[in-house]
């Protein structure tokens, strides 16, 4: 049960709301009952989409969402580099890195890491090394082991590939999506509230739940998406576990 009065929502997207291109069954009309109670932030830590792109493909889907109420992982890095008056060699999909390309007038002082997908290669994963060997930082848009895939089985997400840098350079990254406190205080603020005023809704035990937990929020575990029983038996203990986003 929740422990204080909750005056907002925020939400993960993919395995929450839909899976591939399909909606989780109930979720658009219970997308539609909580924005009729709360305001709503839709969070997500994909790097293959940009914000644009997240909502367009929500609105097609049916959800009656804003783009001002999606924060995405791409938004917080860039907004970060930008204060850091940086850019940086990324391992992302050619369409993400075109999300930097106003960016490129800065000196490149860091290494982006992100769901590069097919540019996972070891010539872009060695240069990103040999980057990080000259001086530059490493930067984890999100550190995701996995995420359910369109074919509805789990897939590597980038975490593995930000570790594998972590082991090659002795370098430890700075995570600027979910988990990262600053990620959901950044939403809360967004909301004009505190973290114990917001409540996280997402299928992923460590970047929602305890993510959200430890920046001071509650949240809710939803057992769709990537959600498997052995996530319950990790020591983290969810403010409330649903079968659905719709049983909320």
């Amino acid at each position: 049960m929740f422990t204080h009065n909750i005056k907002a929502v925020l939400c993960d997207i993919g395995g929450v709301l839909y899976v591939g291109d399909t909606p989780i069954e109930g979720a658009i009309d219970a997308i539609k009952r909580i924005k009729e109670r709360y305001p709503i932030r839709f969070l997500t830590n994909t790097t293959q989409k940009t914000g644009v792109e997240v909502v367009k493909k929500l609105q097609e889907l049916g959800f009656e969402i804003q783009q001002e109420e999606v924060i995405t992982a791409l938004d917080m890095t860039k907004m970060f580099l930008e204060n850091q008056k940086s850019t940086a060699e990324f391992l992302l999909t050619d369409n993400a890195v075109m999300f930097f390309e106003s960016l490129k007038k800065y000196p490149k002082n860091y290494v982006v890491v992100g769901d590069a997908q097919h540019n996972f290669s070891y010539e872009n994963l060695n240069q990103a090394f040999r980057t990080l060997l000259k001086g530059a930082k490493l930067i984890a848009v999100a550190n995701n082991r996995y995420f359910q895939d369109h074919d509805n089985e789990l897939s590597m997400d980038a975490g593995c590939f930000v570790s594998a840098l972590e082991y090659a350079s002795g370098q430890r990254a700075e995570v600027l999506g979910k988990p990262s406190k600053e990620f959901y205080e950044l939403a809360c603020q967004s909301l004009g509230l505190s973290s114990n005023e917001c409540v996280m809704i997402g299928d992923d035990i460590e970047g929602d739940v305890h993510g959200a937990q430890k920046a001071g929020l509650q949240a809710v575990l939803v057992k769709t998406g990537k959600f498997n029983e052995a996530d319950l038996q990790k020591g983290i203990i969810p403010d409330q576990v649903l079968e659905s986003i719709a049983k909320l």
